[in-house]
């Protein structure tokens, strides 16, 4: 398991750009317009969620395009659960939502193909450890039991 895109984005509803790394700290994604003290400071996507929503909508689709600040692969993100861990270099993350309510209009990638994969496949996490992510580091997945 390990992250394969960190992203960012100044604005809300827009799609955010691949940058080399990405500062997690107290409310989230340091320079990011979704930051601050709720749930849903962290996005993030598995890539093989973002490569199947891309063939059925017949078109590729960037990193980032989804507005998930870490795309991850080898995990199924949506079959995690709240309560579980990340942990992604010197961070770690808790799970606090599995998917969304869609934004439709007001989503970039929803105006242009009339749907999205964030609202079914799409998680969040709040910080727990803060520090640095990027392209390549690893990810370990600790599953909280009840």
């Amino acid at each position: 398991m390990q992250v394969v895109s960190v992203n960012i984005s100044e604005k809300k509803g827009t799609i955010k750009m691949p940058v080399e790394s990405i500062v997690l700290n107290a409310t989230g994604v340091a320079n990011d317009a979704h930051a601050g003290k709720w749930h849903r400071q962290v996005s993030l996507l598995a890539k093989e969620s973002n490569e199947k929503f891309a063939r059925e909508a017949k078109r590729n689709i960037a990193y980032g395009e989804f507005a998930e600040n870490i795309t991850t692969e080898g995990i199924v993100l949506y079959k995690t659960f709240p309560g579980d861990r990340l942990i992604i270099g010197e961070t770690e993350l808790e799970i606090t939502q599995i998917g969304k309510k869609c934004h439709g209009d007001n989503c970039a990638i929803f105006r242009e193909i009339g749907s999205c994969v964030m609202p079914k496949e799409g998680i969040f996490a709040r910080v727990i450890k803060g520090g640095t992510v990027q392209t390549g580091d690893k990810m370990v997945y600790i599953h909280q039991s009840a």
